[in-house]
């Protein structure tokens, strides 16, 4: 059975930085994209970032110049650096890989909350 689990939210002023981290288990995903998604309170989910897995990330818009998705194949895990946080990326972000056959696996969410 597959499990994501999420970590490193938490919260942190405008202007800083933080690492989120999504560690992938019970099975093997070098192949398959992964990548985050995250939810503000009253809003749809949105994606935020995927990285194939070869190829060139993709991004949300207005975290391009902020946000960098990376993945550590050996370990199973994805990555998100985002940098220059702002109120507006304040949400509940959550890490997935897309399988090659099947749906989507999700983690359970961590929370990023942005202060001013």
């Amino acid at each position: 059975q597959v499990h994501l689990v999420e970590s490193g939210g938490g919260l942190v002023k405008a202007g800083g930085s933080l690492r989120l981290s999504c560690a992938a288990s019970g099975g093997t995903f070098a192949t398959e994209a992964m990548g985050w998604f995250r939810q503000a309170p009253g809003k749809d989910r949105e994606f935020v970032a995927r990285i194939p897995w070869s190829g060139t990330p993709a991004y949300l818009d207005s975290v391009k110049d902020r946000f960098t998705v990376s993945r550590d194949n050996a370990e199973n895990t994805v990555s998100l650096q985002m940098n220059s946080l702002e109120r507006e990326d304040t949400a509940v972000y959550y890490c997935y890989v897309d399988p090659h056959l099947g749906p989507r696996y999700w983690g359970q969410g961590t929370q990023v909350t942005v202060s001013s």
